[in-house]
């Protein structure tokens, strides 16, 4: 019995060596991978503290001669940081009204069964599918015959056309997790619908208006082809802006940089806000 003993406890004593060595290199992957990730970020924000002949000249990890001309000119130049107010209006613009728009919309698809209910969830679902490059020249038709063109409500509504189905699909899944039994007691207590919906069941639902919100101001906020062919100079974004960096000698590439730097900060501030109820989106719902 002793040895018997001797033997299990030298066993025991093994393995949790082995978990200790395993434990000990498990931060090394997670940590490879993270590096790799903000490679990119790194790179472009060492770009935007050098001048363009640095860039194209010899390669360096960071700044030889240390610059903020480029974000000097960013903060001072009317046509950049309006560039920033402008996209920063259309996407809040789009992003209050495709929420507003979808929550009424998916709590029908979630609650009521109706005559074609499934083909027009369908449907909606389709104009997602489709690319910005059709819509193009009808926009500019119809918006500059209502005298909407180059304004920042042209372009907010025409991304409705594509976050409005994104919208409605990701809150459909989660008010398709909450019980029926909740609004049936709101009604007997004595709630109407208004006061029902925004007082227990929005907040029940908070987490997928997060992620709702989350997503339509990411893609409102990185697309290109609408923002750019439905403005000129009046409610121009920083996209089209980025895109006329160019001069005699080239692209200004110094510039791009630090105004790409400056392109990230906002998403970075509402991954940071909305950070919990994404994390509960994708473990809930349809994320």
């Amino acid at each position: 019995m002793t040895e018997a003993a001797a033997s299990s406890a030298s066993l025991a004593r093994a393995e949790a060596r082995a978990r200790a060595r395993r434990r000990s290199w498990s931060w090394l992957v997670p940590t490879l991978y993270i590096l790799f990730l903000m490679l990119p970020i790194y790179w472009l924000v060492n770009m935007s503290f050098k001048t363009t002949n640095e860039i194209l000249g010899a390669f360096s990890l960071w700044p030889r001669n240390f610059t903020l001309q480029n974000y000097q000119r960013i903060f001072t130049d009317p046509v950049w940081y309006w560039g920033y107010f402008n996209s920063l209006i259309y996407v809040t613009i789009n992003t209050v009204i495709s929420v507003a728009v979808a929550l009424p919309a998916a709590y029908a698809f979630s609650r009521y069964r109706f005559m074609g209910d499934k083909h027009l969830f369908f449907w909606l679902l389709t104009n997602r599918m489709a690319p910005p490059a059709i819509f193009v020249l009808p926009f500019i038709q119809l918006y500059s015959s209502v005298g909407l063109f180059d304004t920042h409500i042209a372009v907010a509504m025409a991304h409705l056309l594509f976050n409005i189905p994104l919208a409605v699909w990701i809150l459909e899944g989660f008010m398709s997790g909450i019980p029926r039994e909740i609004d049936e007691t709101a009604y007997i207590d004595g709630y109407s619908f208004p006061r029902f919906f925004v007082r227990i069941f929005m907040p029940l639902v908070a987490s997928g208006i997060g992620v709702a919100a989350f997503f339509c101001f990411m893609f409102s906020w990185v697309e290109l082809l609408l923002a750019k062919s439905l403005t000129s100079v009046v409610a121009r974004p920083i996209a089209s802006v980025m895109t006329r960096t160019s001069s005699i000698s080239g692209y200004e590439l110094g510039q791009l940089a630090a105004a790409g730097v400056l392109t990230i900060i906002p998403g970075a501030l509402v991954i940071w806000f909305v950070r919990n109820y994404i994390a509960k989106g994708f473990a809930l719902g349809r994320v």
